[in-house]
């Protein structure tokens, strides 16, 4: 396994120390000269930090891994789940395949955007919340299902339940936010 100081990263690098020390816990799942294995985690942990994954974090997270830049590109942008420019704080998806609809998901977006003010693929004026539909997260016994950044599920979305999430989601510090995604 290399160190943050092999590759020159010391001086001029984005991501953090433990960002580091998160990607190389990811490394350690893989053959040794398998690194490009942990792309994914190694772009999730750096978005987790960052709140997007910028070209200059492509290159820092190829450089790492030993991979081209374009190779991790093009993994950043095949998945939806990155963001490769700055994005709302919070990026609220709501799953809207067959089961959520059945159990109106589409209701769910509706409350939304009239709480929000919004529509989906908008972000609101103060960049707190943006509004997404998206695929199967399976949990259908769970629907209506919304993804909070990708990360945090949470599941039966009802009108006391989704103006409760706006309420406690507006008032989180950003500190608390990455504490609790750790």
């Amino acid at each position: 396994m290399q160190s943050i100081k092999e590759n020159n990263f010391e001086s001029d690098r984005i991501l953090s120390n433990d960002a580091y020390k998160l990607i190389d816990r990811e490394l350690k799942k893989y053959p040794s000269n398998q690194k490009k294995s942990a792309v994914i985690a190694a772009l999730i942990i750096a978005q987790r930090e960052q709140g997007f994954v910028s070209p200059e974090i492509e290159k820092e997270v190829g450089d790492y891994l030993e991979m081209a830049p374009i190779a991790v590109h093009e993994i950043a942008t095949f998945y939806n789940m990155f963001e490769l420019k700055p994005k709302a704080k919070f990026k609220m998806v709501v799953c809207t395949n067959l089961p959520c609809a059945l159990r109106n998901s589409k209701h769910a977006i509706t409350i939304l955007t009239n709480r929000l003010g919004i529509g989906i693929g908008e972000t609101t004026k103060d960049n707190l919340f943006s509004l997404h539909e998206g695929e199967c997260f399976g949990a259908c016994a769970d629907a209506p299902v919304m993804l909070i950044n990708n990360h945090k599920m949470y599941s039966w979305m009802n009108e006391k339940s989704i103006d409760g999430l706006i309420r406690k989601l507006s008032s989180v510090e950003p500190n608390e936010i990455k504490s609790k995604e750790k």
